[in-house]
């Protein structure tokens, strides 16, 4: 049975994916990488509560079959464009560094529809570098799945993506911007566990369409 490594397990689409690895008989062991418990009990979870700034402690722990990175922020939690970069950019790309580091064949990352190292915005930029530089990495299969506006619940609320979900919502009743539609969070991470059995090699992309068919939705 397979190892899978886990960040951002309480986050919107990491809480459902960790449900996920959970109920699958092919994962003998998740091992979720947190800054405080989740509180949550089961017989194949283990959780590392670490210091994300201080690599290593913890680089030597992030190893087995498969990495999935759903860590995330807010620019507004996060304080500045700085801040949000740390959490967005900088933790993630130190744990794919030493996922291939420690060999870890396999990483899925969530990152954003309307990712471009040339994008308008700071977030689709900052998700652009985030592939480049993971895709740099020598990692056998490396996926990066894009989706829109995540709907869910969440633990904590974030007015301004709420706001941009429900325009997005009343914007595609007119068939306007469908690729930039609202996707549930539990859709993505059901698309990352399906990619995470496919046996591929190289760097593969699923835009918002394609995360939906790899979820099995129409």
């Amino acid at each position: 049975m397979k190892k899978a490594l886990l960040l951002g397990a309480t986050g919107l689409v990491g809480k459902h994916l960790l449900q996920r690895l959970l109920d699958d008989p092919s994962y003998g062991t998740v091992v979720a990488f947190l800054r405080r418990p989740t509180g949550f009990k089961h017989s194949k979870l283990k959780e590392h509560i670490i210091d994300f700034d201080a690599p290593d402690k913890w680089q030597h722990l992030v190893e087995g079959d498969v990495l999935f990175l759903c860590l995330g922020t807010t620019r507004a939690k996060a304080g500045s464009k700085q801040a949000q970069y740390k959490v967005d950019h900088t933790y993630q790309y130190r744990f794919a560094e030493a996922a291939s580091k420690n060999g870890v064949p396999t990483l899925l990352l969530v990152s954003s529809a309307g990712a471009r190292l040339n994008a308008r915005f700071f977030y689709m930029r900052m998700k652009a570098e985030l592939e480049r530089d993971i895709a740099d990495l020598s990692i056998r299969n490396v996926v990066f799945v894009r989706p829109a506006g995540l709907t869910g619940a969440r633990m904590e609320k974030r007015v301004g993506e709420n706001i941009g979900v429900a325009l997005m919502r009343l914007v595609n009743r007119f068939g306007i911007a469908t690729k930039y539609r609202p996707i549930h969070a539990d859709i993505v991470a059901r698309a990352m566990l399906n990619a995470a059995s496919e046996d591929t090699a190289g760097v593969n992309i699923f835009q918002l369409d394609e995360v939906f068919t790899l979820a099995g939705v129409d």
